[in-house]
């Protein structure tokens, strides 16, 4: 039964006296209607009385009702525990139950009642009613069957002896041979119950055993039952048995097996009997440099296994810790090659661009190099969208030190115990992956690539970030403890590099440990270059064609890039190029002729119609139509915000899968523009008769983040004044609730994907500014970067100055707008190319 319902249950160890025959078979007068107790196990049966349990809350009220009336209860077996006490029916029991006496009430310290009880009669139901207290309408079943029936002896001196039998297998049955005896012949009809009662079988049996009618059937039954119950006894006896003899086998066959040992000593023979390789397994712990604890840990372990049977299961357990202990590499460590000529020059070969990401691993090698040995290994993080090269760095690094590389994707890993091991009292543990890579690779000073690390599932149960603080902090991991070994294991000269595509994604404690070297996309001329030299010849090499068998020009990659492939990286290049290759190589193996080089007609037969047309600027100015710059985990990518008004009462709508800061800048846009209505000559009173309804297409991919609020802001303002925005502008920037435009992340994929889109004129914070002076000069040409400090600023250069209604030109936007573009004038007038010189 559910645990808030009523439930009875027999008292778990009845004692030896719990079921005695009180028992008449005068007829007795019941009443129609009972009280009802339902009984998960029924231990009671007429003639006899139990003491039984009474734990819930319901329950004993029936019993406290019975006690208060004239004593009498009927129980009746459930047939399921999970019912409700309070919705009874007929379809929760089983049909037969017996009719009871109270007899005696005792209440237990724990709060549950010890009732005992007379068992009166069987009784079915013919109707049950719930409530507070459960009734039962009964119908009593006086059958006693024919006592003197000449056919019942031989059943029942057959139940005695196999109940004899029974108490011999199952010592602690509440009914011994010598009420069995005093019953044989005076009170056959019970004798039957009694036996039933005592038996340690399950409810539905003794329910099922109630139903049957007639004496000489009951027995039977009984029969049936105890034969079952001898023979399962019987059996497991004999297994018992079987385990004990094969123990004492074990332990004569390791009696005998030292006592060999000796023997051999004695006769001078200088070769032990070692069929399990134990020496040759102690030679090679003996021959390693452990630390002081690791070497007294792994003697004690010796002698454990040196006298633990082979059979037993304990050996393997110890067997398997000793040899991970031996094959892990304890002091051994590859040479560093620190050529930072040779260096520079592996970087180069493997990668194309990635200029600041190559200068800081310069730099790191030259500190390893000039410091000393025991210098504490920083945490290197390479962070970027997918394909961009961050896996391939790694192994680009562990070239130029000359060690030994490894990788472990952290992609869906959710227990710590994959990172620190499993404890040895678990089947099947061994150590974590930290520990098997160092021995898979043999030495302790690999370059270890730590690959996804913001892909790992952290939740409240389990936190696998938490596990990796101790491997990769530099404080922490020269004494690395891991579960299953449980000796520390040096693994401070380990270079561990991670990669991740989102940093926020990773747990703040372990973040803040990291030095972060963001790895960011690529322009179409750098993936230009990357296929030229490095993706084209390798794809030509792997579907078996030479380079003068196939050439593509410039036009041709160029349209692959900006209309097969949409993405930060070059992993859909990639496959785009091996499927131009496969078109060739399907020719070249039937012997059939094939064109050398391919053209821009034939890319959509071959590569099929054009995945994803790149996203470009609006033709012409609109209304409430702003180009906004996103950054994601792909990249950059331009967005256009829409905004329109209707007559309404003020509401605001955000549709496009905004998240919870983006719908906030949308707010905090809509009060600054409200908070400046009346210096800007925008009519106040139109907020309170427009609804305004902004909205971000694309709307099953998820948006958030406060970049988008100077856009936002320009939207509403362009609704409300009815000027148009310019279609050749682009912007980012965090609104303030003073007009300020403050900075963003990812300005170098936000402002590649403007020059995608052929957009000239793109509109930053000016607190971004210094990210400018990293970005390489070519990649800007012929797009114009702003600095904004203020949405003042940002509405001079994206609003139309003449207004789409036909009326006055507002004083606000003709002064200011003049104002700033004789600045801007002057400006240019004094440097031709802004964005260049800046640079």
């Amino acid at each position: 039964m559910k645990n808030n319902n009523a439930r009875v249950s027999d008292a778990p160890a009845p004692e030896r006296d719990d079921l005695r025959v009180e028992y008449s078979q005068t007829d007795i007068e019941l009443p129609d209607f009972m009280n009802l107790l339902p009984m998960a196990e029924l231990n009671s049966f007429p003639g006899l009385s139990s003491t039984i349990a009474v734990e819930e809350q319901v329950s004993q009220l029936v019993v406290d009702r019975s006690v208060h009336g004239d004593g009498l209860m009927a129980l009746f077996p459930l047939r399921s525990l999970d019912v409700d006490a309070h919705k009874l029916s007929s379809e929760d029991f089983y049909p037969m139950g017996v009719a009871v006496k109270i007899l005696k009430v005792h209440e237990h310290e724990s709060g549950k009642l010890k009732v005992t009880v007379q068992g009166l009669s069987r009784v079915t139901f013919s109707q049950i009613f719930s409530g507070d207290i459960p009734t039962v309408r009964i119908i009593p079943q006086w059958d006693y069957g024919n006592a003197h029936d000449g056919s019942l002896r031989p059943l029942i001196l057959e139940a005695k002896r196999l109940y004899a039998e029974v108490l011999t297998l199952v010592p602690g049955l509440p009914v011994d041979l010598f009420k069995i005896n005093t019953l044989l012949d005076e009170e056959p009809v019970i004798l039957a119950d009694l036996i039933m009662a005592s038996l340690p079988l399950k409810s539905r049996a003794k329910a099922e055993y109630l139903l049957i009618a007639g004496l000489k059937h009951r027995y039977l039954k009984l029969l049936e039952h105890l034969t079952i119950e001898v023979s399962n006894r019987q059996a497991g006896r004999a297994i018992s048995q079987r385990i004990e003899a094969g123990l004492d086998r074990r332990q004569k066959e390791l009696h005998l097996r030292e006592q060999l040992k000796a023997i051999k000593a004695e006769l001078g023979e200088s070769e032990e009997l070692d069929p399990q390789g134990h020496r040759a397994l102690q030679e090679r712990l003996a021959a390693l440099p452990l630390p002081e604890d690791a070497r007294a840990t792994a003697d004690r372990e010796m002698e454990r296994l040196n006298g633990t049977p082979q059979q037993s299961a304990e050996y393997g357990v110890i067997r398997h810790y000793l040899e991970w202990v031996a094959d892990l590499p304890w002091g051994k460590s590859d040479q560093e090659s620190l050529d930072l000529g040779k260096a520079r020059a592996i970087l180069d070969r493997d990668h194309y661009g990635l200029e600041k990401v190559k200068k800081r691993v310069l730099e790191f090698l030259a500190v390893r190099k000039l410091a000393a040995r025991g210098a504490k290994t920083p945490i290197l993080c390479l962070t970027g969208p997918p394909g961009v090269g961050k896996t391939s760095l790694g192994r680009s690094i562990a070239e130029c030190l000359g060690r030994k590389f490894a990788r472990l994707s952290l992609g869906g890993l959710k227990d710590e115990a994959e990172i620190k091991g499993h404890r040895r009292a678990y089947v099947g543990a061994r150590p974590g992956r930290v520990l098997a890579g160092l021995k898979r690779v043999g030495v302790n000073n690999p370059v270890f690539l730590l690959d996804e690390l913001d892909k790992m599932a952290t939740n409240s149960q389990h936190d696998p970030g938490g596990a990796l603080l101790e491997a990769l902090d530099p404080e922490q991991n020269e004494t690395f403890m891991d579960n299953f070994l449980e000796i520390p294991f040096d693994i401070s000269q380990v270079l561990f590099i991670l990669t991740a595509n989102v940093l926020e994604q990773i747990p703040a404690p372990l973040r803040d440990r990291l030095e972060v070297i963001e790895v960011s996309g690529y322009a179409v001329d750098e993936k230009s270059e990357i296929a030229r030299k490095h993706l084209w010849p390798r794809e030509l090499a792997r579907h078996g064609l030479k380079p003068k068998e196939l050439t593509l020009s410039a036009p041709v990659l160029e349209t692959i890039i900006t209309t097969y492939t949409w993405e930060a990286g070059c992993r859909e290049l990639t496959r785009r190029l091996s499927a131009l290759a496969r078109s060739r190589s399907i020719a070249k193996a039937e012997g059939k002729p094939f064109s050398r080089s391919v053209s821009l007609d034939e890319l959509p037969a071959l590569l099929g119609p054009p995945r994803r047309l790149p996203e470009v600027k609006e033709n012409k100015p609109q209304i409430g139509v702003v180009t906004g710059l996103a950054w994601t985990a792909g990249g950059g990518d331009i967005m256009f915000i829409e905004a329109v008004g209707m007559p309404g009462r003020g509401k605001l709508s955000l549709t496009g899968q905004l998240g919870d800061v983006m719908k906030e800048s949308a707010q905090a846009a809509i009060s600054y523009v409200r908070s400046r209505a009346r210096e800007w000559r925008l009519d106040d009173g139109w907020f309170k008769n427009h609804d305004i309804h902004v909205h971000l297409p694309q709307g099953a991919i998820p948006k958030d983040g406060p970049s988008a609020g100077v856009a936002l802001a320009v939207a509403i303002v362009s609704l409300v004044s009815s000027h148009k925005v310019r279609a050749d502008v682009a912007m980012t920037g965090e609104i303030s609730l003073r007009g300020l435009a403050l900075p963003v992340g990812g300005i170098k994929e936000k402002l590649l994907a403007a020059k995608r889109a052929g957009i000239k004129t793109v509109l930053i914070p000016k607190r971004n500014e210094p990210d400018l002076e990293e970005f390489p000069k070519e990649l800007l040409k012929g797009v114009n970067v702003i600095p904004v400090s203020s949405l003042d600023q940002v509405l001079a250069r994206a609003l139309v100055a003449e207004p789409v209604a036909v009326g006055e030109l507002p004083t606000f936007w003709e002064k200011f707008a003049a104002e700033l573009m004789e600045e801007e004038e002057a400006r240019i007038r004094k440097v031709p190319d802004l964005t260049l010189e800046k640079l």
